[in-house]
C-alpha cells in the first residue's frame, strides 16, 4: 500500500508533469492549426471541454504532489486559469470563437479535476496509513 503512494509520489509527479506539458502543446499549438475548426461540432464539444479541463486538472494536481490539502485548490484554479487562457487564444485565431460557453464547460471540468483529485488524495491517505 505505502509503495502505491511512493511511486505516485517519485515517478507518478514526473509522468504527470510530461502529461501536463503534451496537454498543453496539444491545446496550443494543436488548437491553432487550420484542422482544428470546428474539429467537435457543438454541443459535443462542451463534453470535450469538461473531460478535457478535467483530465487537465487532475494531471496538474498529481504533478503538484498528492500530499497537501491546498493541492485540490491549485488543481482547479490551474485548469480554470488553462481555460481562461484557451479562450483568450482562441479569440485571436481565424476561423475560431472564443465563448463564455465554453469557459463555463471549462469550470465544470476543473471542478470535477477538484472532485477526482480529493478522492485521490483521500485514497491514497488511507492506503499509506493502512487504514
Amino acid at each position: 500500500m505505502v509503495k502505491t503512494f511512493r511511486f505516485l509520489s517519485r515517478h507518478g509527479r514526473a509522468l504527470a508533469g510530461l502529461a501536463l506539458g503534451a496537454a498543453l502543446v496539444a491545446i496550443f499549438v494543436g488548437g491553432a492549426q487550420p484542422f482544428a475548426v470546428n474539429l467537435i461540432p457543438s454541443p459535443w464539444d462542451k463534453f470535450a471541454h469538461v473531460a478535457v479541463f478535467a483530465g487537465l486538472g487532475t494531471v496538474c494536481g498529481i504533478a503538484f504532489g498528492i500530499r497537501n490539502a491546498s493541492v485540490v485548490f491549485l488543481a482547479a484554479a490551474s485548469s480554470l486559469c488553462i481555460g481562461a487562457l484557451d479562450e483568450w487564444h482562441q479569440a485571436m485565431l481565424p476561423g475560431r470563437n472564443a465563448g463564455w460557453d465554453d469557459f463555463v464547460a471549462d469550470a465544470v471540468g476543473a471542478l470535477i479535476a477538484a472532485f477526482l483529485v480529493r478522492h485521490l488524495r483521500a485514497v491514497l491517505r488511507k492506503q499509506s496509513t493502512g487504514l
